[in-house]
């Protein structure tokens, strides 16, 4: 079975619905979310186009009590992307990523460098297109099968991003190159091999902060490495 995941950990979505600390929890396969808003008179007005899209929309939304009331939010479109964790089981080791991220340098980060699983935008690729093109520019590693374990959005409350989350076995054959990322992107991406127990605990040391690595390591621990 596919493991699902709400707020990075499993979630049986065959399951009733399950109330914690107030929250309802519901199934993420569903196609119609039961509490699904009504919203009309939807307009976006572009506040900023220079890199991706940050758009200003203005909408009516039906309340409990059945009332229309006009909001306003602003929301940031940079398209979906994906992001793979790459395994090896013989050697309970991981490939991970470290480059400078700008945002958490301006926001507490020190040196702004993060570990992270390799990722990218999809930028019209399919998802598994995706992870295979990235892993081969920022790892080095050619990627063979490659399992999709399942999606997120990762800041809904004001980027539009959807991040289909993969992972792959490698193996020391299929290093094809260096990686590091393109130069014609300013990528200066070094690449890790780490051991997967070392790469956990650096979730609670504050050494991984990124979210969808945290995501994939918690899928890792419950579906990879405690099994063998």
């Amino acid at each position: 079975m596919q493991v699902q995941f709400i707020a990075g950990f499993p979630f049986d979505p065959t399951s009733p619905i399950r109330h914690t600390a107030g929250c309802a929890l519901m199934p993420i396969n569903s196609k119609r979310n039961v509490m699904s808003p009504s919203i009309k008179h939807l307009t976006k007005k572009l506040l900023s186009g220079d890199w991706y899209k940050l758009y200003k929309y203005s909408f009516q939304y039906q309340q409990k009590n059945g009332q229309w009331q006009a909001q306003q939010r602003e929301a940031y479109d940079r398209g979906n992307g994906a992001t793979v964790l790459l395994y090896n089981l013989e050697k309970r080791s991981l490939i991970l990523t470290r480059q400078f991220r700008l945002p958490t340098y301006i926001n507490g980060n020190p040196n702004g460098m993060m570990i992270e699983t390799c990722a990218g935008l999809l930028d019209g690729d399919t998802p598994e297109d995706c992870i295979r093109k990235e892993s081969e520019e920022e790892t080095g590693y050619q990627l063979g099968p490659v399992k999709k374990v399942f999606q997120a959005y990762m800041s809904p409350g004001a980027v539009t991003e959807i991040i289909h989350f993969f992972i792959a076995e490698y193996q020391p054959h299929m290093k094809t190159s260096d990686g590091g990322g393109l130069e014609h992107e300013q990528e200066n991406i070094e690449v890790l091999e780490v051991d997967f127990d070392k790469a956990f605990s650096m979730i609670q040391s504050g050494d991984i902060q990124d979210g969808k690595t945290i995501m994939l390591l918690q899928y890792a621990k419950l579906e990879l490495f405690e099994k063998i």
